[in-house]
């Protein structure tokens, strides 16, 4: 890849010296050769040709041109005199252009700050660029969906008619004498409705020479209006007020800004969000705010439409026609506030002035597939190259940033108080290890937590219950044999969903039917094991007959607009009892919810992964702060076989600072993030022995890059090759490497290098994530 920077010229800057030295276009692709190709402008082109579009390109011996990005321009070089070949004809070809076959779009995708975050983007996170562009533009962007192109008339200027004028038909006579009468162009579809005739009685017209035939693309989808409503003034208190301060002071003050918004849940982080977005808006700018996807309620989008009137959101539920609405109007400038996903990073403002990160612990900022970036990571980056504040807000920071704020990279803000001073609710630890053992069906609900959750019905409060696990059972088996369903493609259970008698694969979708014997030893007995969400709300319906009560999972929330209306129905306490999975933990704010309850909280405690006790943390605090929010407060029972795990302990207590201090610690003694940097190289084929054989070769070649890289004080570290603990997963056998380093240029230098000298066979894909999130 190129190292310079990309030269952004504007039409005009091409102007006539660039276009009689001829201008060339530099190209990339989402696709091999990933390196850039330049290429010849035509004359006809100039005008058009633009950084940040597309093009049509000829590329090696490709029967068609394929579609690239133009990220730079420039005018070409003269021929050196003394070009050197071995025949006077290579130097000649040596220094041929191929010519663009076409422009693609009409306006640019990209604004020069996005090419440059993208260019940064693809160096770090070890892609090519093409595959980055091609990632954050969305398709109804690149499409045009949403919009359509219109054919206009208007009658040609008197000094421009034929002489004499062309005989026309009574049909034409009568079109000419509309067209005439209007002030205005026409659409010719319109004109010819007025006429009572066919379009092709108008363009006969155009080719007399009486009017002259115009394109336009218009817009055809309109999102629903959204009303803007004017809450009461919110009174800050003393710690929202010194976070706002701070905040409003890098927005006056200008420049890059990084914020930690550190405050407890219910502390009044959004209304810190709004007030330093208003001040935004008033600048004249704009703001992106990022959201985790489970986090974009209705509730969310309220807030924040009801206090601006041009608010664009984003994300992965929108039509294609309605993301490339908002993708239009936000480059147009139309837009005070975009909101939305991770995505949402790349909306190509036109002066930005302020970043959000809500929730920014929140791993499904990280993109799971190429690139493979965390978009926490590029906002923090974009606002760097935008110059402005970024603000990054949770109740539970991830590690890394509470590790910058300590360390003086980002400012610390905090909010240690609930609003109204309302009191963090109590957190009360179930152990299950000594609850009565009630035989029957269901043993999810312990005795202690259902008497709860009749006394909160009891009391008219409502009921949140979490289960981070979806389905009925987790895993089917013979209780003879031993025998366990497993998926065909994947080294996991297959979980049954009773409601569509199917068992499923959570990774890769197989869906199939249960066998109504043992394959292995042909019983006839086969039982269901585990717990999940629909097995919960089995077991609520049993248990409080009569109670309405609605599951939120990935299963229950897949039609438009279900989302909202279970909420809605909860708001307005319709529904007593809400459970589901981690997408009812956060950005809930329900006054009425007396309690909560944690059914097992020892779910992803014993993962593999070294941020199995920071996530445990995490979602027991975060789903202890749905409750406690009214005047009847709250309380929070938690499920466990392991109450005395300080990260549980630490979660029931509200003591975020003491887990992060503990956690740390543990993080230094081991080298890991945030102490050292992290990659993780995957080999994966279809064939097993195919992706043994280069996890060996590739193992080789880290160990001679290791020893080239030139940074003794930053030794790199690697772990590997050892098969995932996935292993295989969607068909695909899976060899990991893991690449630790103090240095983030010592790392990505040793996997540069080591990839470069290894051949990659056909069969074998490697894949490479830097700063993962999980290392299944």
């Amino acid at each position: 890849m190129d190292d310079r920077q990309p030269a952004l010229f504007s039409n005009t800057a091409s102007g006539d010296s660039a276009t009689a030295a001829e201008l060339v276009a530099r190209v990339v692709f989402n696709c091999p050769p990933f390196q850039p190709f330049d290429y010849l402008v035509p004359a006809d082109m100039v005008e058009s040709i633009a950084v940040g579009k597309r093009v049509l390109v000829p590329l090696g011996r490709r029967s068609k041109p394929i579609t690239g990005y133009c990220v730079e321009l420039f005018p070409r070089s003269p021929r050196p005199a003394d070009v050197e070949a071995a025949t006077p004809d290579a130097a000649e070809r040596s220094f041929q252009l191929k010519p663009i076959a076409r422009v693609v779009d009409e306006e640019p995708l990209l604004t020069p700050v996005l090419l440059r975050l993208t260019r940064w983007m693809a160096d770090y996170y070890l892609c090519s660029w093409g595959q980055v562009l091609d990632a954050i533009v969305p398709a109804g962007a690149k499409e045009q969906s949403g919009t359509r192109v219109r054919v206009f008339v208007e009658p040609t200027p008197p000094d421009e008619r034929p002489d004499p004028l062309p005989r026309l038909t009574p049909r034409q006579t009568r079109v000419w004498s509309l067209l005439q009468q209007q002030s205005r162009r026409i659409e010719v579809s319109e004109l010819a409705r007025s006429a009572r005739c066919g379009p092709a009685v108008v363009l006969a017209l155009v080719r007399k020479g009486l009017a002259r035939r115009s394109l336009q693309r218009t817009e055809q989808f309109q999102p629903p209006p959204s009303e803007l409503s004017f809450p009461e003034l919110v009174q800050l208190n003393a710690d929202q007020n010194q976070a706002l301060w701070e905040i409003e002071g890098g927005l006056r003050s200008g420049g890059f800004r990084p914020f930690l918004l550190h405050g407890v849940t219910g502390s009044g982080k959004t209304e810190v969000y709004l007030k330093a977005i208003e001040a935004t808006v008033q600048q004249g700018k704009e703001a992106i705010v990022l959201v985790p996807e489970i986090s974009l309620t209705p509730q969310t989008i309220s807030r924040f439409r009801g206090r601006f009137p041009h608010v664009a959101v984003l994300h992965s539920h929108l039509g294609d026609a309605e993301r490339g609405w908002y993708w239009r109007q936000i480059a147009a400038g139309r837009m005070q506030v975009v909101v939305g996903a991770r995505s949402a990073i790349f909306a190509p403002t036109k002066n930005l002035g302020l970043i959000v990160v809500d929730e920014e612990h929140e791993t499904s900022f990280k993109q799971e597939t190429t690139p493979r970036y965390h978009a926490r990571d590029v906002a923090v980056m974009r606002a760097q190259m935008e110059g402005v504040p970024v603000v990054l807000g949770s109740a539970t920071p991830s590690l890394e940033s509470w590790h910058n704020a300590r360390r003086g990279q980002y400012r610390l803000l905090s909010l240690p108080k609930r609003v109204l001073d309302l009191p963090l609710p109590h957190v009360h630890l179930i152990d299950l290890r000594h609850e009565p053992v009630r035989h029957g069906r269901f043993r999810g609900i312990s005795p202690t937590l259902e008497q709860a959750i009749g006394q909160a019905l009891d009391q008219g409060g409502q009921v949140i219950l979490l289960l981070n696990r979806r389905g009925f059972s987790t895993f089917v088996c013979c209780p003879s044999c031993g025998y366990v369903v497993k998926c065909r493609f994947c080294d996991v259970t297959l979980t049954y969903h009773s409601q569509r008698s199917i068992a499923m694969c959570h990774y890769c979708g197989h869906e199939q039917q249960l066998p109504g014997q043992c394959p292995e030893c042909r019983q006839s007995r086969i039982c269901y094991f585990g717990y999940g969400t629909e097995k919960l709300e089995a077991e609520v319906s049993v248990k409080f007959p009569g109670v309405a009560a609605e599951r939120m999972d990935s299963d229950t929330m897949r039609r438009p607009g279900r989302y909202a209306e279970v909420l809605d129905a909860f708001r307005r306490g319709e529904v007593r009892i809400l459970l589901g999975t981690q997408m009812i933990a956060k950005g809930l704010d329900f006054p009425n919810v007396t309690l909560v309850g944690v059914i097992n909280a020892d779910l992803a405690l014993f993962i593999p992964d070294f941020r199995s006790a920071e996530r445990t943390f995490q979602l027991v605090a975060q789903v202890a702060g749905r409750t406690g929010r009214g005047p009847q407060g709250g309380r929070v029972l938690v499920q466990t076989f392991n109450p005395e795990q300080p990260c549980i302990q630490l979660a029931a207590a509200h003591n975020y600072e003491a887990f992060a201090e503990s956690e740390l610690t543990n993080r230094r003694d081991h080298a890991y993030p945030p102490f050292a940097r992290l990659a993780r190289v995957i080999l994966r084929s279809r064939d097993r022995s195919a992706a043994a054989e280069a996890a060996g070769r590739l193992a080789g070649c880290f160990g001679a890059a290791a020893r080239d890289v030139p940074n003794p004080g930053s030794p790199v570290r690697i772990l590997g090759p050892a098969e995932a603990p996935l292993f295989r997963l969607k068909n695909y056998y899976r060899y990991h490497f893991q690449v630790q380093s103090e240095s983030s240029a010592a790392l990505h230098q040793a996997i540069r290098s080591a990839l470069a000298r290894f051949l990659r066979p056909r069969n074998v894909d490697v894949v490479v994530d830097i700063d993962p999130v999980s290392v299944l």
